[in-house]
């Protein structure tokens, strides 16, 4: 019997900036770094999928759409028992992560100067 597992979709994309523009169970370790445990995906469950794109922003920073498939933000379930589609996404900044994302959107005020890493998972 062949068995689906969900880890944790990933989308990335990889901006280079010139010059010094502006622009479910969790668990923790001693660091405050969260780490989630494999969910058994049941067979006919649709899988989740995550695609970020990168807007520039009119007057500074980016804009971030992450754009979900099969998966609802659920902010009211934060820290309740794990269930298959619905959840947070992490934010990471070439491996560091920024933020928890409970939405769609997030606004990224400033990037470094050269080639970076944007991650949600």
């Amino acid at each position: 019997m062949l068995q689906r597992l969900f880890l944790a979709s990933t989308a990335f994309i990889c901006l280079t900036v010139l010059g010094n523009i502006t622009i479910a169970s969790d668990t923790a370790d001693s660091n405050g770094t969260h780490h989630h445990k494999t969910m058994e995906i049941a067979p006919g469950q649709p899988v989740p999928l995550v695609n970020l794109v990168v807007h520039p922003d009119a007057k500074k920073g980016w804009n971030l759409e992450v754009k979900v498939t099969n998966f609802s933000f659920a902010l009211l379930s934060v820290n309740t028992a794990a269930k298959p589609g619905e959840g947070h996404a992490h934010l990471y900044v070439n491996g560091q992560k920024i933020a928890r994302l409970y939405g769609n959107w997030y606004y990224l005020e400033y990037l470094p100067p050269g080639k970076n890493r944007i991650t949600v998972s």
